[in-house]
């Protein structure tokens, strides 16, 4: 049995359609008519659907492509007769070019319920890496519309739960192969990456990441292509920069390590209900879900990822008070993890804040109290290995390695290797076992040996 929170799929409705009665399809922003020549570019793959009957005066045909007409839709030849709707002098009218339309491009998706109704913006969002569809996403494709994606990707292989078509849901692997063998296919999807249904939803109750991480630079390229190629200003001076997401933000930050279990619906449930559903609250957003941040040795080389549940407060407060509520749902979650977090499956949590104060970036860490069976056996397992060592060497069956410093001293103790016996040596001016001839004076003993000590030679080594 699926559990209820990983059983909870998500769906992304693509917006653009190719059809024929879009206004926006069209280089003068109207549907062709009567006295209207219809040009399409001859080298251009369209897939367009036709929903009604249309009377033109010429229509230029690409070389490839498709018409999908729905019942009662067609074209017939102009006959000359006026039309109320259309003016005396026609013009070309050009369809535009669909190529440009990215998988990748966050805005040109929006979550649906599973009818396709759009879903209503309220208090929870996603980063714009899961603004695009995730791998355990469902996908759909209006009914009775045509559409042509570019899905050039960063991935061979881009995952999906299931993709729905023309008002068919296809979810097994095998219906979607038997899907693309098929003539509209090839219209409808181009680029490098490959689709792949696999019918599974996130199996795990902590959530799922989304997986479009290696496309990220490609997201974020779209999203500011879209908004004039540069982020908004933002009032706070060091804003956050989320996981997932492109530009900075005003608001609080909160990243959490979970125990197995955490359940993340469960937990997403509690804080809008307990929270986000407070009146002085009203313009908090949170986005929340699991990610993995990269791990590097010496901050530098990367070494591994870590999964960890990343929560984002935003609010619509301005001037020196934006982000200041978000930042207090924040302390409130801080506060709840510290009094419930062993409860709800939480280790710990790191908390980063910024807003239009001056003051504005803040952090706050709080690790909540677990010893559990595998931290206990871990300990008496390693005080059991230290004492066998110990006994072991008390009672001579086990030697330890001695550690040798190498000392400049010690250098100068070791003896020196004997001359070979045909080296008699030679006389050192500067030593001598005699007194020196010199006269001492009368106060000095007349049986005192005045002599140096060379530090270059032992007296005790005997001369061979």
């Amino acid at each position: 049995l699926l559990l209820p929170a990983a059983a909870a799929a998500v769906y992304k409705q693509w917006i653009p359609n190719t059809n024929f009665e879009t206004a926006s399809n069209w280089d003068k922003g109207r549907v062709p008519c009567a006295s209207d020549a219809v040009h399409f570019e001859k080298d251009k793959v369209v897939s367009v659907f036709v929903r009604s009957p249309h009377v033109l005066t010429d229509m230029y045909l690409p070389l490839n492509g498709e018409f999908v007409l729905a019942a009662g839709a067609g074209f017939t030849a102009f006959d000359g007769s006026w039309d109320p709707g259309c003016g005396s002098s026609g013009e070309t009218v050009r369809f535009t070019d669909v190529e440009q339309h990215s998988w990748f491009d966050p805005t040109l998706w929006q979550d649906v319920f599973p009818s396709g109704e759009l879903k209503p913006s309220g208090r929870i969002f996603s980063v714009d890496e899961e603004r695009v569809p995730c791998r355990h996403d469902d996908v759909i494709f209006q009914p009775e519309t045509s559409f042509r994606v570019n899905t050039d990707s960063s991935q061979p292989v881009i995952h999906l739960r299931s993709i729905s078509v023309m008002g068919q849901e296809l979810s097994t692997p095998e219906s979607w192969a038997g899907y693309l063998q098929g003539p509209s296919a090839p219209l409808q999807f181009h680029g490098n990456g490959t689709l792949r249904v696999t019918g599974t939803g996130c199996p795990d109750k902590s959530g799922c990441a989304c997986g479009n991480a290696p496309d990220g630079p490609r997201i974020c390229a779209a999203l500011l292509r879209a908004s004039g190629r540069q982020c908004p200003a933002t009032v706070c001076q060091n804003p956050l920069q989320p996981l997932g997401h492109c530009c900075g933000v005003c608001g609080a930050t909160i990243n959490l390590d979970f125990t197995p279990d955490f359940d993340l619906q469960k937990y997403q449930d509690r804080l809008v209900q307990e929270l986000l559903s407070q009146p002085k609250y009203a313009g908090v957003q949170m986005a929340i879900s699991k990610v993995h941040k990269a791990q590097t040795f010496l901050g530098i080389v990367p070494r591994s990822s870590t999964p960890l549940i990343q929560i984002v407060l935003i609010d619509d407060r301005a001037g020196v008070q934006a982000g200041t509520a978000a930042e207090q749902v924040a302390a409130d979650i801080m506060e709840d993890m510290a009094q419930h977090g062993e409860a709800l499956g939480i280790s710990s949590g790191k908390m980063e804040v910024a807003t239009g104060s001056a003051f504005s970036k803040q952090m706050a860490r709080h690790t909540v109290s677990r010893i559990t069976a595998g931290t206990i056996m871990g300990l008496l397992s390693g005080l059991l290995l230290l004492g066998g060592i110990l006994f072991l060497y008390r009672k001579g069956k086990l030697r330890l390695p001695a550690l040798r410093l190498s000392k400049p001293w010690h250098r100068m103790e070791e003896p020196v290797s004997p001359a070979p016996a045909s080296d008699k040596g030679f006389d050192n001016p500067m030593f001598s076992v005699e007194p020196p001839s010199t006269d001492l004076g009368e106060d000095t003993p007349k049986d005192l040996q005045v002599f140096y000590l060379n530090p270059l030679y032992d007296a005790s080594e005997t001369e061979t």
